[in-house]
């Protein structure tokens, strides 16, 4: 055990008995760790907003290599506001938070991964699409599975040149000459298979020159699901919600001719 302190992003929390609470954290320096937070419920508790879902701050406390680790103080709280207040918004974050919570083992040192899942939230909260922030968080994760798809050239005989399926088989493309060679390979829309190409390289800070037609997002959304299914086989509860919000969310959104309040700019 030692004393440490460490930037975090809280994963979730979850009450132990009737006043304390156990808190996954994400740190930048020690990995996802699961803290004990004695008195978490005591009214003003000065560690509260710190303990918040969607939240970044300094944690500060006793990190063990095993086990619970305990938390004492958290400083330079920042909570990522408009994720925890916006239904749709939490229910993306959320899923981004239990995939990078199922991609790497506890107490695993993972500075890049910290980095990254922190820009994605920030993304998420500075009014960036959702959709595509969330496609490029599932792209790019897929190596910590062990999973690196092809999908720059065939993966027979490397030829660039379309049109391309995807061999599961190969793990990566197969031009029309070697089609036969996977029976059962997927047919991909060229325009969901360029975008995925795209967005497995592709920063955050140049998403916001990328435009996407809704059919293309649909394409892209079933190759993603395909990827996922075949190589990873997890069925998070957040996906689903996602999956299945996407059936609903349009009966919560005011229509685009419904008249603003004379206050409202």
């Amino acid at each position: 055990m030692q004393v440490a302190e460490t930037k975090g992003i809280v994963l979730f929390s979850r009450d132990y008995q009737e006043k304390d609470k156990l808190v996954k954290i994400f740190t930048e320096s020690y990995g996802k760790q699961m803290f004990f937070v004695k008195g978490a419920h005591r009214k003003n508790n000065p560690l509260a907003p710190a303990l918040l879902n969607f939240t970044e701050a300094v944690y500060f406390g006793s990190i063990r290599s095993e086990g619970l680790s305990f938390l004492n103080g958290a400083k330079e709280v920042k909570p990522f506001r408009q994720i925890q207040q916006d239904i749709f918004l939490t229910a993306y974050g959320s899923y981004l938070l239990n995939l990078v919570d199922v991609a790497i083992e506890d107490h695993l040192y993972d500075p890049h991964l910290y980095s990254f899942t922190q820009q994605a939230l920030m993304q998420l909260d500075n009014g960036s699409d959702p959709e595509i922030i969330t496609n490029i968080f599932e792209l790019q994760l897929l190596q910590r599975f062990g999973v690196a798809p092809q999908l720059d050239h065939c993966a027979v005989c490397g030829n660039q040149e379309g049109p391309f399926d995807y061999s599961s088989k190969y793990a990566g493309l197969l031009c029309q000459r070697h089609f036969e060679m996977d029976r059962y390979r997927w047919h991909v829309n060229p325009r969901g298979l360029h975008l995925a190409r795209l967005l497995m390289q592709i920063s955050y800070e140049q998403i916001n020159s990328i435009q996407v037609k809704a059919e293309t997002k649909q394409n892209l959304r079933h190759f993603i699901d395909q990827l996922y299914e075949e190589y990873v086989g997890i069925h998070l509860k957040s996906k689903k919600f996602i999956d299945d919000m996407q059936s609903w969310s349009k009966l919560l959104m005011p229509k685009a001719d419904e008249k603003k309040e004379p206050n409202e700019e």
